[in-house]
């Protein structure tokens, strides 16, 4: 009974006192970022040269995980079970963290390209981070996320 009483003390001197550390909840599907893609004037679709706003957050990637970026790749691209093999990926960005940093904002300008019609297109963020392999020497591995968008055709 002694015990359950000081633990019981302790936990209401740590509440006290403000040590609680509210708990982050980090599902698996975060492990390599969260990422929002959207546009500055809240248009659901996209037209070539409209500007695309990219929100890459990577607190749960780097503080639950241990999952630092050290290069970020934003590609658009066609996903695979849409894709005919023939549209490329588009590079929009390739990115790095700045020291301390967990997100990544910025904007770019949707490229004029020739985009098929009725074709769903996604904004993929790949993340190259370090890692060690079984034997403790270094290597690099990737993960990939996605945000599906809207891109309407040009009109010619």
């Amino acid at each position: 009974m002694k015990f359950i009483l000081s633990t019981a003390l302790l936990s209401l001197a740590s509440l006290a006192s403000g040590l609680v550390i509210p708990r982050q909840f980090c599902p698996e599907v975060t492990r390599f970022g969260i990422l929002i893609v959207n546009s500055p004037t809240n248009a659901t679709s996209f037209n070539p040269g409209d500007p695309i706003h990219i929100h890459a957050d990577f607190n749960c990637a780097i503080n639950t995980f241990g999952i630092k970026p050290e290069f970020t790749d934003y590609t658009l691209e066609v996903p695979v079970d849409i894709n005919n093999g023939f549209e490329p990926r588009i590079v929009l960005a390739r990115r790095t963290l700045a020291p301390g940093a967990t997100t990544d904002d910025f904007t770019v300008t949707l490229p004029h390209w020739d985009y098929i019609p009725n074709s769903g297109y996604s904004v993929f963020l790949t993340d190259v981070y370090p890692t060690k392999g079984y034997d403790g020497s270094a290597l690099y591995v990737e993960g990939t996320i996605e945000a599906g968008l809207t891109i309407n055709p040009p009109t010619l």
